[in-house]
C-alpha cells in the first residue's frame, strides 16, 4: 500500500464506496484526509483501518451518531472508559432486542399453530376471530357476532 492513497484506492482497500467516505467527511465522522495541491484527497494507509472500524460498528448496530462521540481522530488517543461503556450498553440493547425477538417469534409460532390447526366446522374467518379472541386482540363481543 503507498503512503498516501487517492479516495479510489482508499474505498477499494476499505471495499466500501468512495461517496461513502465523502458522506462521513461531510458530517465529521471521518476526518484523516488531507488537500493536495491540485485539491484531492489523499488519506494515510491507517485510513483504511477507521472506515473499516466504522463499517463493523455499523454492522454491530452503532450508530453514525453513536461513532462519532466514541471514534477519536487518532487510534491511540482511544477513551478507553467511554468505548468500554459504549459497548457494555450496545450489548445490553443487542440482548433486550433478541429478548423480544424471541418473545415475538413464540407468539407468532402460536398464532400460526393456532390458524393452521383450524377446527373443520369453522371458516377461515371466524377461525381468525377465535384466534384473535384466544390472543387478547378481539372481544368476547365481537366473536359471536
Amino acid at each position: 500500500m503507498a503512503s498516501q492513497m487517492k479516495i479510489g484506492e482508499l474505498a477499494e482497500a476499505a471495499g466500501i464506496a468512495p461517496s461513502r467516505i465523502r458522506f462521513y467527511e461531510k458530517i465529521g465522522l471521518f476526518k484523516a484526509a488531507t488537500r493536495q495541491a491540485n485539491g484531492y484527497r489523499s488519506y494515510p494507509p491507517q485510513a483504511v483501518t477507521l472506515l473499516k472500524l466504522i463499517d463493523q460498528a455499523q454492522q454491530a448496530g452503532f450508530s453514525l451518531d453513536e461513532l462519532k462521540t466514541l471514534l477519536p481522530t487518532d487510534i491511540a488517543q482511544w477513551d478507553h472508559d467511554a468505548l468500554v461503556t459504549a459497548i457494555r450498553e450496545k450489548v445490553t440493547h443487542i440482548e433486550q432486542l433478541q429478548s423480544r425477538l424471541e418473545k415475538s417469534r413464540v407468539q407468532l409460532q402460536q398464532v400460526l399453530s393456532e390458524v393452521e390447526n383450524r377446527p373443520d366446522d369453522l371458516s377461515c374467518a371466524e377461525n381468525a376471530k377465535r384466534v384473535l379472541f384466544q390472543f387478547g386482540l378481539l372481544p368476547k363481543a365481537e366473536v359471536e357476532k
